[in-house]
C-alpha cells in the first residue's frame, strides 16, 4: 500500500508513475489515478503521455448507480509502447 508520502505531486511524476503502471500491463481509471498517485487530471496526464507517442486507447465504460442515474468513466491502456521512458 502506497503512503502518503510516495504520491507524486508534480505533473511529471506522475506521468512516470502512470506510464509506469500502463507499461505494467494494467488499465488505469480517473478514480483509481487519484487513489494511487494522487492526480485529479488523469485525461490531461494522458495528453502529455499521447504527445511523447505513447499510444494510449481509451475506453468509456459505462454504468448504471444504485439510485438508477446512468453514466460512463474513461478506462485508458497502453496499446503498445516502443519507447524506454519512464
Amino acid at each position: 500500500m502506497k503512503q502518503p508520502n510516495d504520491t507524486p505531486k508534480t505533473a511529471q511524476s506522475q506521468n512516470r508513475a502512470i506510464l509506469a503502471h500502463l507499461q505494467a500491463g494494467r488499465t488505469i481509471t480517473p478514480l483509481e489515478a487519484l487513489h494511487f498517485y494522487n492526480c485529479f487530471r488523469l485525461s490531461a496526464r494522458i495528453y502529455d503521455l499521447r504527445q511523447r507517442d505513447h499510444d494510449i486507447r481509451v475506453r468509456r465504460v459505462k454504468f448504471v448507480a444504485p439510485s438508477g442515474a446512468v453514466g460512463s468513466y474513461a478506462e485508458y491502456s497502453l496499446l503498445s509502447d516502443t519507447k524506454n521512458e519512464q
